[in-house]
């Protein structure tokens, strides 16, 4: 490809591409200068750093699932909206793995408080209001809701799950339906946690 109309919106576009063709740990500055047929000196232009990539992809990343997450959730609530939140990252994940990866990637403060994270978690927020969950609750709900969908997604992404039955999608089903009647049923605070 020609030098010409490189930007630092084509490159974190092209850098999430080869994450996704080769893994997010392969994006570097001069894998970026082969894909362009440049020297890594011209891509400092547009980008300062192999962490300004790596942030700018993280950030490309959060905002497209962010969008996704908006369209799936908009109407819908209760079991719905949960098994809709989880499909999103698992799809997304599916087919974007070097962007899932990337969304993951850690961010200073003031970079991750202006990305699409903050939206992430109130629309996560937003499905288990649904479960009349509120305060330390709701924010235990959210954690044990992330750990599901994201450690069932990297286990699964690692093929995990590959060489077992039932598959993998019957067990996703299972542990989505086991998630929505625990939220439906949350446990109050143990003697422990209110002392």
């Amino acid at each position: 490809m020609a030098r010409a109309g490189l930007t630092a919106d084509r490159l974190t576009r092209a850098a999430a591409e080869l994450a996704d063709e080769q893994g997010a740990d392969q994006v570097t500055l001069s894998a970026l200068a082969r894909r362009f047929d440049v020297k890594v000196a011209s891509l400092y232009s547009h980008v300062t750093s192999s962490a300004d990539l790596r942030t700018r992809l993280a950030l490309l990343a959060l905002d497209e699932m962010a969008v996704r997450l908006a369209d799936a959730l908009a109407g819908r609530s209760g079991r719905d909206a949960l098994v809709a939140f989880a499909d999103v990252y698992r799809t997304y994940a599916r087919e974007h793995p070097g962007r899932y990866a990337a969304s993951r990637f850690d961010l200073d403060d003031e970079t991750a408080a202006r990305s699409a994270g903050p939206r992430q978690a109130e629309l996560t927020r937003a499905v288990l209001r649904d479960y009349g969950l509120q305060g330390d609750d709701q924010t235990h709900a959210v954690r044990l809701l992330g750990s599901l969908v994201h450690g069932f997604v990297d286990l699964e992404l690692s093929g995990g799950f590959s060489h077992s039955l039932p598959d993998a999608e019957s067990s996703w089903r299972r542990c989505l339906d086991a998630l929505d009647t625990l939220l439906r049923t949350w446990p109050a605070p143990t003697d422990q946690e209110t002392a």
